[in-house]
């Protein structure tokens, strides 16, 4: 099944770009239920709150995909995760250390999840 060009296309989580059976169920887990809901989320939130919710710290490529979904809810932009990958290095000092403040179940230097 193709993937929708457009957020107004998208029926289904699996519909949007760079999501598929196993990060749709990640963004279920997270009360995202629908493409729509993406629309204004802040992916490294994204990110730390599913870091939290399955106690393991997830690839960091977890976080390109949120990015990559945040940008196609909001502007229609379907790039693949890949091209969210330097912003993200370029931003991860942050997000590493708002990972080890968030719990010692999920440290940042812990076996990462994918």
């Amino acid at each position: 099944m193709p993937k929708a060009s457009t957020l107004a296309e998208a029926r289904r989580l699996v519909d949007v770009p760079n999501i598929g059976p196993a990060m749709a169920a990640d963004l279920r887990l997270l009360g995202i239920n629908a493409p729509a809901g993406l629309a204004g989320q802040d992916p490294v939130d994204l990110y730390l709150r599913l870091c939290e919710a399955t106690g393991l710290r997830q690839d960091p490529c977890v976080l390109d995909t949120f990015m990559a979904a945040v940008a196609f809810a909001g502007n229609d932009d379907a790039r693949p995760w890949w091209a969210f990958t330097e912003a993200r290095k370029r931003d991860w000092p942050a997000v590493a250390r708002r990972l080890e403040a968030l719990s010692p179940r999920a440290p940042a230097g812990a076996p990462a999840r994918r």
